[in-house]
């Protein structure tokens, strides 16, 4: 049983205040490491305590590891959280850390390397019995060798990058003509982003969905999981919005996808909070494993929502003792949440990162916020644009839709431009709401979508007219229509009785 009293969090913005949230709430003191953008942000102003790291660039700051290491030392930390992103998925600081004799809330460095490493992670899948893509781990350098084992597999095929993710070192081939070109590119994207040129041939599954386990282990080779998320609406391999459960799933196929994600999660001893993902096909029931992904997810408080667990406190808990990892039966599936991501890019100009002074961010009533920033706050160049998670929840899905739809329109935001008005398209597209869409959803239904400028225009000066309104009205307090149990303060993690 290991003691742990003072937590330091490796990481930034929203998932470092809703990490500071949990520390608080457990009467345990949170640590956080700040770059010089990030110097007046609210998880500087949250935190018990906050150390400098100088500079802005993230390899100066949050992926610097010495400087990390001694922030621990400095501070007292007994703990580090990683968040996601940054160092949340690297073997070498999880090592870093054991030497220094600093609990690691995460798996061990050999489960994250070798879950990073997709061919291994597959050769380990395939020994276990999860079912995996159809495709070859060793990719020999004879072209005639590439192309025979590529007609094997048949196509179209993916050229994939065996280290890291996000669509990076990933090609589609469609014919046997771009194959050796195609895996050129990709090993030279991977070695670029990655450091490691590695690629392997994988059958490409036609318009599947995404969709994804929460597991959670104690590391002495027990495991439950906490249902699934759906995350097929994805721009360019990122997501956009997530739910639970999916709308695809039956309780059969429920009870076969959660087993074999236990089964990934027993192969590699796993310990704390993971992802197994999958592609699943609507028309066969089939689904194929993907990657594990070794921390915690950004579309985790959906799986909070209709658990009613704190995966942040099951994290820490289990740290300090094993035994506290909750049993499969104490784990059930009750309504029906879903999240949204809220950045400043312009749709208009490509979606690229809009920085700049948010002059005013005003949060919905009524559901979960869970945000990094505030009014006065900077969206820097130099990290992920992201504003805010809004994550509504439901009786049923429908609900779901209908309570974030609303606390969309409510969302007030001035400074950089921003999603808004293209989560709410999608929202209102017949087939998102009917749940029968695909990871194709965003190339089919949001490809010739523009934004409204004139309409975003005259929105803004009403929504300008209402802020004005309402700070002068000495902040009047009216109840919005019952949308679930989170409590509708911005952030709560607890959950009303009903």
């Amino acid at each position: 049983m290991k003691a742990i009293k003072r937590i330091l969090i490796a990481n930034r913005g929203e998932i470092a205040v809703r990490i500071i949230r949990t520390i608080k709430d457990m009467g345990l003191s949170s640590i956080v490491i700040y770059s010089e953008a990030d110097r007046h942000s609210p998880m500087v102003k949250m935190a018990d305590f906050a150390i400098p790291l100088g500079g802005s660039e993230p390899s100066q700051t949050y992926l610097n590891i010495p400087a990390i290491i001694e922030a621990c030392k400095r501070s007292g930390a007994d703990a580090v959280h990683p968040g996601y992103g940054f160092l949340s998925e690297n073997a070498a600081f999880a090592r870093a850390l054991e030497e220094n004799d600093i609990v690691f809330l995460g798996p061990t460095a050999e489960t994250i390397a070798s879950m990073g490493n997709k061919i291994e992670a597959r050769r380990i899948m395939e020994a276990h019995g999860v079912p995996v893509v159809p495709g070859n781990n060793d990719l020999p350098d004879d072209p005639d060798s590439i192309k025979s084992i590529a007609r094997s597999i048949g196509y179209p095929l993916l050229v994939k990058a065996r280290a890291g993710g996000g669509g990076r070192g990933m090609r589609l081939v469609e014919e046997e003509k771009q194959l050796l070109d195609a895996i050129e590119s990709a090993r030279r994207e991977a070695a670029s982003a990655f450091g490691d040129d590695g690629v392997f041939l994988e059958k490409f599954v036609e318009t599947p969905r995404h969709i994804e386990i929460q597991v959670f282990g104690d590391g002495q080779g027990n495991c439950i999981h906490l249902f699934e998320r759906e995350c097929s609406i994805q721009r360019r391999h990122q997501k956009i919005i997530e739910e639970s459960p999916s709308p695809a799933l039956g309780e059969a196929e429920r009870a076969a996808i959660t087993e074999a994600a236990l089964k990934a999660a027993r192969a590699v001893n796993y310990r704390g909070a993971g992802t197994v993902e999958f592609v699943y096909s609507d028309s066969t029931k089939s689904f194929y494993f993907l990657e594990m992904n070794t921390r915690l997810q950004v579309e985790h408080p959906v799986t909070e929502t209709v658990t009613g667990r704190d995966l942040v406190r099951d994290q820490i808990l289990v740290a300090m003792d094993p035994s506290h990892l909750p049993d499969q039966s104490e784990i059930r599936l009750k309504g029906h949440s879903m999240e949204v991501r809220l950045y400043a890019e312009d749709p208009a100009n490509g979606f690229l990162p809009s920085v700049g002074r948010i002059h005013k961010f005003g949060p919905p009533s009524g559901v979960r916020v869970d945000a990094g920033v505030e009014s006065g706050s900077e969206v820097s160049l130099f990290y992920d644009p992201m504003i805010a998670k809004i994550i509504s929840s439901g009786i049923n899905r429908m609900e779901a839709i209908v309570n974030l739809r609303q606390a969309l329109d409510e969302t007030v935001l001035f400074g950089p431009k921003s999603n808004l008005d293209y989560l709410k398209a999608i929202l209102d597209r017949p087939s998102f709401r009917s749940g029968d869409f695909s990871t194709a959803f965003i190339e089919k239904e949001m490809k010739d979508w523009k934004p409204d400028i004139d309409g975003i225009t005259l929105d803004r000066a009403r929504a300008a007219l209402a802020v004005l309104y309402y700070e002068g009205a000495n902040k009047r307090r009216w109840q919005p229509v019952h949308r679930g149990a989170w409590k509708a303060d911005g952030f709560q993690l607890w959950q009303t009785r009903a």
